[in-house]
């Protein structure tokens, strides 16, 4: 028998689940299919979890300083205890150093000024009391390990940085879409888990549902792709890339974790940094170790994967480079053997902006590129894709007539326009992890 719903939402990660609940909470008969055997198994399970405000352009951090809301009061939002217990939101703050690569954050303070969103400036002196293992060289531009200058100083000294104390990370961003998806089934939504989409199925010019990969079929109007990492292939299948003036592909990031230098507990003193000038992000991993992230400077490949399945998980040398990248801010710290981290895919778009849209197709809405940045937005995208879904399926234009969209806590209107298939590359960008 085949199966039938108002809605079919392709993945299962943060915020595929989120999407379910929002959608679920305004009285949609949705059914989630994902091909992992438990939800927030694919690449949400590999995130870095950062809950952070700054963002060079205005609807980025309005939309990331309503996020955090969510995740504060994460309880409350779900409105339902989940057995296996509750994913964690850890306030540690933000430092982002100042360079000249980020125009010394004028842009983002700007942003965060005039949206009411809580930050610090910290001169050196402040950043070395908070983190007495740094030493403040500059390094910039990156360089790779074999370049003979690498490791070498190239002047002067970071000066400052912004501290933004509402941020930090999701100690388990597994759990956090378990909890989405048992708070979107407490409201009536389903999920099909184990279940692979191989056709995108359409009659009259609408999407009629989707072809799992055993053959049977589901029926809804309306599908989401919110795949991840597969969503690229999931856009082919629907043909609906033609309009797309932005696309997404998957790429494979590593993320190394190495343990804080003697003398010092990062995991409890510590909190996350941007350092542009080294190109890296870190944040406190447990165990006392340090997460560390690459910013994706010009000089490191990008390795794009054309199957999500079916990739190299090995870590590579990248992992001994970002280490390295990291032990030039902190001179003691220990780079152990044996590697250990995270290798996983991101769902990224040409401007790393995501792609929150309809398409081409009627019925058809995209979810997609928002890997590395957007794990934050989970709740609010979710909630901003069930009144975009809303929105259009009352009969409005969305690409002549963009929906308006009020982000609750904060009260401020966002142009859901910004986030269009069809939009031009945003040179505001930072063509990076950063957004």
């Amino acid at each position: 028998m085949t199966r039938t719903a108002d809605a079919i939402i392709i993945g299962a990660g943060v915020i595929g689940a989120a999407t379910a609940f929002e959608m679920a909470k305004q009285g949609w008969k949705t059914l989630s299919v994902d091909r992992n055997a438990q939800a927030g198994h694919g690449s949400t399970s590999g995130s870095c979890a950062i809950i952070r405000m700054h963002y060079s352009t205005f609807d980025g951090t309005a939309f990331a300083y309503e996020g955090y809301f969510y995740w504060r009061d994460w309880a409350d939002y779900l409105e339902v205890q989940d057995p296996r217990g509750l994913a964690q939101f850890r306030e540690t703050g933000c430092l982002v150093m100042k360079t000249d690569h980020n125009g010394y954050l004028a842009k983002h303070i700007e942003n965060s000024r005039d949206l009411g969103c809580p930050f610090e400036e910290w001169d050196a002196a402040k950043i070395t009391e908070r983190l007495p293992i740094y030493d403040l060289k500059r390094y910039a531009p990156a360089k790779p390990v074999d370049d003979p200058a690498f490791g070498e100083p190239t002047g002067g000294s970071v000066e400052g940085g912004v501290f933004w104390p509402n941020a930090g990370y999701v100690t388990d961003p597994a759990l956090s879409a378990q909890n989405l998806a048992h708070a979107a089934e407490a409201k009536g939504a389903q999920f099909l888990l184990g279940a692979t989409v191989t056709e995108i199925l359409s009659q009259d010019g609408r999407v009629k549902g989707v072809r799992l990969a055993g053959g049977e079929e589901l029926h809804a109007p309306v599908v989401v792709n919110v795949a991840g990492p597969a969503s690229s292939r999931i856009n082919e299948m629907a043909d609906v890339t033609g309009d797309m003036t932005i696309k997404t592909r998957a790429l494979r990031q590593e993320v190394v974790h190495v343990p804080s230098p003697a003398g010092f507990d990062f995991e409890a003193a510590g909190f996350i940094v941007s350092d542009s000038d080294i190109s890296c992000y870190i944040r406190p991993e447990h165990g006392n170790n340090i997460l560390v992230g690459s910013e994706d400077p010009p000089c490191d490949p990008h390795v794009w994967v054309d199957d999500d399945s079916d990739y190299d998980r090995n870590f590579s040398d990248q992992w001994k480079l970002q280490a390295m990248r990291y032990a030039q801010r902190v001179p003691e710290l220990g780079i152990p053997s044996r590697m250990r981290g995270v290798v996983d895919l991101y769902d990224a778009s040409d401007d790393w902006i995501p792609i929150y849209d309809k398409s081409a197709l009627p019925g058809y809405y995209m979810a997609c590129g928002s890997s590395g940045n957007q794990y934050k937005n989970a709740p609010i995208a979710g909630k901003m894709m069930a009144a975009l879904i809303d929105y259009c399926e009352a009969g409005n234009d969305h690409d002549a007539r963009p929906l308006t969209f009020t982000l609750p806590y904060i009260g401020r209107d966002i142009d859901v326009g910004f986030y269009s298939r069809k939009r031009p590359i945003n040179q505001e960008s930072s063509f990076s992890v950063l957004g």
